[in-house]
């Protein structure tokens, strides 16, 4: 059982929060399948201090989830403490700050990883959030900037000292963006250096290379991003390849019964589809069952077509 301040996380293995979609029900159904915890995504300090409503709403979360991290990013030290105090009163388990986004919108703008730049900005965050709450402040970060700016040990002790109770580590650049391989060296070289609880997040295929990873490089556990899409049984030993039709198409029904629930039923078949895509990857059907599912914008139309005759294709590729 790890500890992240006063908070219980019961398991190892985690998934990462990812913007568009660690959504409310990908995250119940990723916690279904053995996720210790999961992360909103990413929310703007600066649309929450204003309380927008639509940025409100990506806070919410089913009970089933908890523990249940709020992840926030901004660039302006007492608008984000503001903001966590705010969020605060939607009652999440912990609050993360991004210090990883990479997209040039955000971290040019001296949010996400444009924080791994100031890392004394970022500690003094750190302070001013633990200062306004009382439920436990976690950061994730990347190993730098680039690959003449590592600062990933710099800015770990600092975040620590800060009073950070934990910290992910996504072991590329944010120059790197999702290129390349992570740096696991790095990440264990984070959490030697550190006293708190550390996470390690990059390239993990599949529930036995995350436990590889743990033993390994000595983490106290793992987040697991893209390939956890269309994919919540790589959090437990159930392998997708094992699996029957039948078996995959009642998970993409109950996932999608709870995106109808949280989105409507067209906005919710519209955000379904990018699951749905990986969902059937490794599996062989006709390509055009596919683009028809693809294109529903009806619960009950989408569940005939995917249940139909016309599955009688659908094999698990060998």
């Amino acid at each position: 059982m790890i500890q992240i301040g006063n908070v219980s996380i019961p398991g190892r293995i985690s998934l990462s929060p990812m913007a568009g979609i660690s959504d409310s029900p990908t995250r119940r159904i990723c916690r279904e399948f053995g996720a210790a915890f999961s992360y909103t995504e990413f929310v703007n300090t600066d649309e929450i201090v204003h309380r927008a409503s639509k940025a409100l709403k990506m806070f919410r979360f089913d009970p089933e989830e908890r523990p249940v991290t709020f992840q926030i990013f901004g660039n302006r030290l007492e608008i984000i403490a503001e903001a966590a105090e705010i969020i605060q009163e939607l009652k999440p388990d912990i609050i993360d700050l991004n210090m990883g986004c990479s997209t040039r919108k955000v971290s040019l703008r001296g949010a996400g990883a444009g924080l791994l730049r100031r890392p004394i900005l970022a500690g003094k965050i750190i302070e001013a959030m633990k200062k306004r709450v009382s439920v436990p402040v976690t950061a994730k970060i990347r190993i730098g900037w680039d690959s003449e700016s590592r600062n990933y040990v710099e800015v770990a002790k600092i975040l620590q000292e800060s009073g950070a109770d934990a910290l992910t580590v996504h072991g590329r650049t944010k120059e790197m963006a999702y290129t390349g391989l992570a740096d696991w060296n790095a990440i264990a070289e984070v959490k030697a250096n550190v006293k708190i609880p550390v996470f390690g997040n990059g390239d993990i295929k599949s529930f036995e290379e995350a436990n590889f990873k743990i033993k390994e490089y000595g983490v106290d556990g793992v987040l697991i991003g893209r390939n956890a899409i269309g994919n919540p049984w790589i959090f437990s030993e159930i392998k997708k390849e094992d699996l029957s039709w039948n078996e995959i198409s009642a998970v993409i029904l109950k996932h999608l019964a709870w995106m109808v629930e949280d989105f409507g039923e067209e906005f919710g078949l519209v955000l379904f589809r990018k699951h749905l895509v990986k969902y059937l990857s490794g599996l062989e059907f006709d390509p055009s069952w596919k683009s028809e599912l693809l294109e529903l914008r009806e619960w009950n139309r989408f569940e005939d077509v995917l249940l139909s005759d016309k599955r009688r294709n659908v094999v698990a590729a060998i």
